[in-house]
């Protein structure tokens, strides 16, 4: 019987084997996505059969005798991406089979470039190694780094990113592709971002913005991602840091995913804690932080399309120097006239009044296709939740109570073309449509400094990239922007009608009247051009010259339009004008620059002239139920702005590097033949570094900082009246600081205890000689000194 079972299944399988139509063949091309020609060499594998061809001289290869049924294919080739197909074969078939055969759009693991936004932008970029030295600190501490950036602070926890003098609505800040909308009009309003989440920081000096927008009057900060190999890989690292001053740190950690078939991500968290701060003297009391960030991506990577979609949450709760909450303007006298605060504690963890609470969140989703002889369109999702509140001391029931609360959402769609299918002339086209929604949140006790407002805004933009040869690289671009805001706001009836608003802005009454102010509805229209153009020059593999001008026009921020009341944090009156127009800016940027590992250098020269300059200066005293106080108002000028960054980089001898920078800079309000208010001070930097490879990657340097006392500058001082004494004083807000010097050391070294990732060590020391000074663009100058010497440890563990 068994015998008869054996011989049964035998005969079935011989069936089976004379039934199955195994003459089928397999006839297929392998192209280049690009241009269409054909690709020798490449290597075919039918991964269920295990059966291998090659790419003959015509890019052509062949299968026989291939049983019907699913196939499964990998083709492979050197310096392309690898490409997997699924079929099931049914008769003889031909697959044409077209590759990405260019190097830079792999991006990782088998290129390193250092490609610019565009062929002709003049930028600089901080990479991972840079940026997580400072991984306990904020994006402004980085970017001060860079020559031609500097910062706008609100004590040393604050920090505002200004590139050749110019912060807030004119930056435009991308993270991760979507640009930044959280309440960046404020002094004291710092970017809602976690610099740990980044892989690359591009700073863009020039005009090649206008993907991003038209308002980029002062630059462009691009925060980007990583890009993944698609490979099996399963990797992460956690870096812990710890301070002497303020008694904190932070631990950040991410674990990366990915696949051979492209899906990847990434789970990232962050989180900080810092006490009062110390200056040489004293402690800062109220001047600690804590927050909380985290981000996800999710995603698909492969060279013909893919998605990609993140989110990233932070928590900011930001204390405020206690000393800086002033009753008064007596008190702002009292405090520039005297050398230490009024209020110096003892060390606390505790965040006290004032202070703000930040929660930011942003999400998108971007998907894109390329198409063969064409190019890569790409279309974005994304959304923004902004929610900023303001506390400051306040009796009673309202003493938990924001004074500002503010809630902003913004979304957009964003879709983009790029046709590179010609291999010297390059397009990128694409719309976008946004809409933007802040909701002055009722309840605060006080009248909202910022109304309730609806933004619409739309553009379309196009921009032309063409190789003149192979040296030379041309660039130009166009875009045209529309927004419209309209607002809901109380006015004061006798303000409405002494600014003359009733005479000229009649169809924004609405006829209603509550008390003592009108109810009206502001509605703005603009219409934006803004242009660049760009030409960049190599005259051999070292040396090369780019070019740069930029058009552009910035509309007025609402708080430029609309503020009208106290700002707590800042404790100042701040007052809006309906009459504000938009700004319009000429700029040009030339940098001449060496790239070379021995001598390098760059030196950018740059001038900006703008029509309408929007500016907050301080105009007199108001006095409230609350005191007297500064008041400051937007008010335009004409302006121009013109200076020269220069970077250099040395190798002294086999081990030592230097590098070296200088910025100078002018401001000039023109248009009243003075200095422009709050721009940044000559300074220069020098480091030099040791690397010794052989003992654990040892690398040690010792860095300094020079600043000199900012000596053109606007007269703003006024007197007031001191009940006191009964006399007038004079409130001296415009003298600057003198000049500083400060000295740093870094040492790191790597260790490899594990048998897959490393353990590397960092020890840093921060205002080494314990230097007491105060910096010309810290707000909190009239009250403290900066930060004095911080010792800092950094573990970081690769797995």
């Amino acid at each position: 019987m068994q015998k008869l079972l054996i011989f049964c299944a035998f005969l079935l399988c011989f069936y089976n084997t004379k039934a199955q139509n195994c003459t089928y063949s397999l006839k297929g091309k392998v192209t280049d996505f690009h241009d269409n020609t054909s690709i020798v060499g490449a290597s075919i594998h039918i991964v269920n059969l295990n059966k291998f061809a090659t790419s003959n001289f015509d890019g052509e290869f062949v299968f026989n005798n291939l049983c019907e049924g699913k196939l499964t294919i990998e083709i492979k080739h050197i310096a392309c991406e690898t490409k997997r197909i699924v079929f099931t074969l049914t008769k003889d078939t031909f697959k044409e089979i077209s590759l990405e055969h260019h190097l830079e759009e792999l991006k990782e693991v088998v290129v390193k470039t250092n490609t610019k936004t565009e062929v002709t932008s003049i930028e600089q970029s901080l990479k991972k190694e840079v940026i997580t030295n400072f991984t306990d600190k904020s994006l402004g501490d980085a970017l001060n780094t860079i020559s031609g950036v500097s910062s706008l602070n609100t004590g040393n926890t604050i920090v505002k990113p200004m590139i050749h003098g110019l912060h807030s609505s004119r930056l435009l800040i991308i993270n991760n592709n979507v640009r930044m909308f959280d309440q960046e009009w404020g002094d004291e309003h710092a970017p809602n971002i976690d610099i740990n989440a980044s892989d690359r920081i591009d700073v863009v000096k020039g005009a090649n913005s206008l993907k991003y927008g038209s308002d980029a009057i002062g630059g462009l900060i691009l925060i980007k991602p990583k890009k993944y190999a698609i490979k099996d890989s399963l990797f992460g690292s956690t870096i812990t840091s710890l301070n002497s001053n303020g008694f904190g740190g932070s631990i950040n950690s991410e674990i990366v995913k990915t696949y051979n078939s492209g899906w990847y991500s990434k789970l990232q968290a962050n989180y900080r804690k810092f006490g009062d701060f110390r200056a040489p003297d004293y402690y800062l009391t109220n001047s600690g932080l804590e927050n909380i960030n985290t981000s996800f991506r999710i995603g698909f990577n492969s060279y013909e399309k893919g998605f990609d979609a993140y989110y990233s949450y932070v928590n900011n709760k930001l204390a405020i120097l206690q000393s800086s909450h002033i009753g008064n303007v007596n008190d702002l006298v009292a405090a520039i006239n005297s050398q230490t605060p009024r209020i110096t504690d003892d060390f606390s963890y505790d965040i006290n009044y004032p202070r703000q609470s930040i929660v930011h969140h942003l999400g998108k989703v971007e998907a894109y296709k390329r198409f063969k002889n064409f190019g890569k369109l790409s279309v974005q999702y994304d959304f923004q939740l902004n929610r900023r509140k303001e506390f400051d001391s306040r009796r009673g029931d309202l003493s938990n109570i924001p004074v500002i609360d503010l809630r902003l959402f913004t979304t957009s769609i964003q879709p983009d073309l790029q046709i590179d299918y010609l291999e010297d002339f390059r397009i990128n086209t694409g719309l976008l449509v946004r809409y933007q929604q802040n909701d002055a949140v009722s309840g605060t006790g006080a009248s909202p400094l910022i109304p309730d407002y609806d933004k619409y805004e739309a553009g379309i933009y196009a921009i032309v990239n063409y190789d003149l040869n192979e040296s030379t690289e041309f660039n130009a671009g166009l875009r045209y922007d529309y927004s419209r805001i309209d607002a809901r706001k109380r006015y004061s009836l006798s303000d409405w009608n002494d600014k003359n608003y009733d005479v000229l802005f009649p169809e924004f009454e609405t006829g209603e009247i509550d008390g003592s102010r009108i109810v009206t509805r502001p509605t703005f229209t603009f219409n934006n051009i803004s242009a660049s153009l760009g030409i960049s020059k190599r005259f051999n593999t070292d040396y090369a010259f780019l070019f740069n001008y930029g058009l552009a026009q910035r509309v007025p921020n609402p708080s430029e339009l609309f503020s009208d009341g106290l700002h707590h944090s800042a404790a100042r009156i701040e007052t809006g004008l309906l009459t504000i127009g938009k700004e319009t800016a000429n700029k040009f940027v030339a940098s001449f620059e060496r790239t070379n590992e021995n001598f390098g250098f760059s030196i950018s020269p740059y001038y900006k002239n703008i029509n309408n300059f929007i500016q907050l200066i301080p105009t007199g005293i108001r006095t409230t139920i609350r005191g007297a106080f500064p008041v400051w108002e937007y008010n335009q000028v004409n302006a121009q702005i013109f200076g020269v960054d220069i970077d250099i980089n040395k190798k002294i001898a086999n081990q030592f590097d230097y590098i070296g920078s200088l910025s100078l800079l002018q401001g000039d309000n023109l248009t009243d033949d003075i200095a422009l208010i709050h721009m940044p001070s000559a300074n220069f930097s020098n480091r030099i570094v040791y690397k010794y490879n052989q003992f654990h990657e040892l690398k040690l340097s010792i860095h300094q900082r020079t600043v000199f006392q900012q000596n053109r500058f606007p007269d703003y001082n006024f007197t007031t009246f001191n009940p006191t004494t009964q006399q007038d004083v004079l409130v001296d807000i415009s003298s600057t600081p003198p000049s500083y010097i400060l000295f740093g050391f870094n040492s790191s070294a790597v260790f490899y205890p594990f048998k897959k990732g490393s353990l590397q060590l960092e020890f840093n020391v921060d205002n080494l000689f314990n230097v007491a000074y105060r910096e010309n663009l810290n707000r909190l100058r009239y009250f403290a000194d900066e930060l004095g010497r911080n010792v800092n440890l950094k573990i970081k563990i690769n797995y």
